[in-house]
This record gives C-alpha cells, structure tokens and sequence, in this order.
C-alpha cells in the first residue's frame, strides 16, 4: 500500500514541479522588439527564455535583414547560435573579412567560445537563435565598431554590458 501511495504522490508532483522550467514559444507568439544599444541597428529582437542580463540560461531569438553585419567581437561566456531560417555567414578572427567563413543555412549551428574573436552577416532575410550562460555581453575588437560608442565624445571603454533585449 505505501509503495502505491509513494509511487501516486510522485506521478501527481513531477509535472508540478516540471512547470516551473518548461518553456514552449512559437515564433509568432514572441513578443520582438530593437536589439539593444550593444549591437548594429536593424535586427529584430525577442527573449524566449531567461534573462540575458543576469548569471543564467538564457535563450533569445534575432531577425537579421539582409546585409546585416556585426563586426568582430568576443563573449565573455560561450556563444551558441541556430539558424532558423534564412543564411548565416560566420567567421573567426578579428577583422572582417567575407571571403573568410562558413556559410550556415537553416538547421545549421555554430558554437563561437567564449573570448574568441568572431564575426558574421547576414546575405538574405535571417532568423537565428542564441543560447548560453549569462550574462550576455559583447566586446568589440575594435572600439570604434561598438554602436554605443556612435554618440559618445571622448575615449569610451571597449567593454560595456547590459545588453538585454526587453522581454
């Protein structure tokens, strides 16, 4: 009787205490809006999971136009990318340079570690998907690429956070 008992009050609180960690979201169902400040204007963005801000898993997707570039930079904590739909061009390194890379296509992914000089653009309308530990936050190699520093005067640090999209 008590291994019935037992074997009840498990199957009644597991998906209790699944529902707190399951996320499930459609695109269409996803609320998007401007990327942040810390990358180039024109991309699309939208939380799925997480808070890229804060030290946890985070999940967040980006629209690219085509041509959108973002020039090279690093992530203090690994970069995990999916292409959704659309073509993603992306490359090691620390100047751009197209004829450098892999393409990836839809269903393609690519893992850039963290401080490792990457780059990539986009070549047609593009959906991707990021992934990792936050907090989510990028350097560019070269400080006059940062679209922060675009309005600032004077010397401006090469390495700035807060770059959470609005959930």
């Amino acid at each position: 009787m008590r291994k019935i008992a037992l074997a009840t009050l498990l199957l009644v609180a597991i998906p209790f205490a699944a529902s707190g960690t399951d996320v499930t979201a459609s695109s269409d169902a996803l609320k998007w809006g401007p990327q942040p400040p810390s990358l180039p204007a024109g991309a699309q963005l939208a939380v799925v999971s997480g808070d890229p801000g804060k030290s946890e898993p985070y999940v967040l997707r980006a629209k690219l136009p085509a041509g959108y570039m973002i020039p090279p930079h690093t992530h203090p904590t690994d970069e995990n990318v999916t292409v959704i739909s659309g073509t993603f061009h992306f490359a090691m390194g620390d100047k751009l340079d197209k004829t450098k890379g892999d393409v990836i296509n839809a269903s393609g992914f690519f893992r850039a570690e963290a401080s490792m000089p990457h780059y990539g653009w986009s070549s047609e309308p593009t959906e991707i998907q990021v992934h990792g530990i936050g907090p989510f936050e990028i350097t560019y190699v070269n400080p006059s690429d940062d679209p922060r520093n675009a309005s600032t005067t004077g010397m401006a640090p090469a390495t700035t956070s807060g770059t959470s999209p609005q959930k």
